[in-house]
């Protein structure tokens, strides 16, 4: 069954807006960019020594890593997210909308 003309649908979700996508996945792509910043920087510390593994201890270890990443893309201004966000929000076609800081 159709609704008639003039009634709005009760499951009917507005419209993404085109720039918080982009906003949201250039702060996705920051925190993978600085998930691998801090793998990269774990890699570099010796392991052996009074530090040792314990079983599991990697597994938090990455997923702590990831989170941190993440919290630290979403609080960062004047990151890799905005450069990107500068640079692919002007191929929106809709400049009419002033970039959010």
């Amino acid at each position: 069954m159709t609704p008639a003309i003039g009634t709005a649908r009760l499951d009917a979700r507005p419209a993404p807006d085109r720039r918080e996508q982009l906003h949201k996945l250039s702060r996705q792509l920051e925190g993978v960019f600085l998930n691998q910043l801090f793998q990269a920087m774990r890699a570099s510390v010796p392991q052996e020594g009074l530090l040792t593994q314990n079983p599991g201890q990697e597994m938090f270890t990455q997923m702590f890593d990831e989170r941190m990443a993440a919290e630290a893309a979403d609080h960062m201004r004047h990151g890799l997210s905005e450069a990107l966000y500068r640079q692919l929000a002007g191929r929106l076609g809709d400049t009419t909308e002033a970039p959010k800081p």
